[in-house]
């Protein structure tokens, strides 16, 4: 099965509602089974800014479906999202 890669990046200002999701979120994560690696991007302060995810998904159709699905998207914290196929080599 092929590997998908999502960017996230939060809107601005928006750390506290990234906090409030953080559980939901996580237990989606938890749910769903298909995420390989994630975790969150950090901005120039150390805080979360973002999210980079790989997920273990048929097709990019089912990995757009996943993130749309995610708490955090649900709760319009991304500013933009980026989907891509994506092709482990190292590690």
């Amino acid at each position: 099965m092929p590997l998908y890669m999502m960017l996230c990046t939060d809107k601005p200002g928006a750390l506290e509602l990234r906090k409030a999701t953080r559980e939901a979120h996580l237990a989606y994560v938890a749910e769903t089974g298909c995420v390989v690696q994630a975790g969150p991007l950090l901005d120039d302060a150390g805080e979360m800014a973002g999210s980079l995810i790989v997920l273990d998904l048929p097709d990019r159709d089912a990995a757009t479906h996943w993130g749309a699905n995610d708490p955090y998207a649900k709760a319009g914290l991304f500013e933009a999202v980026r989907v891509q196929e994506w092709k482990k080599v190292i590690g």
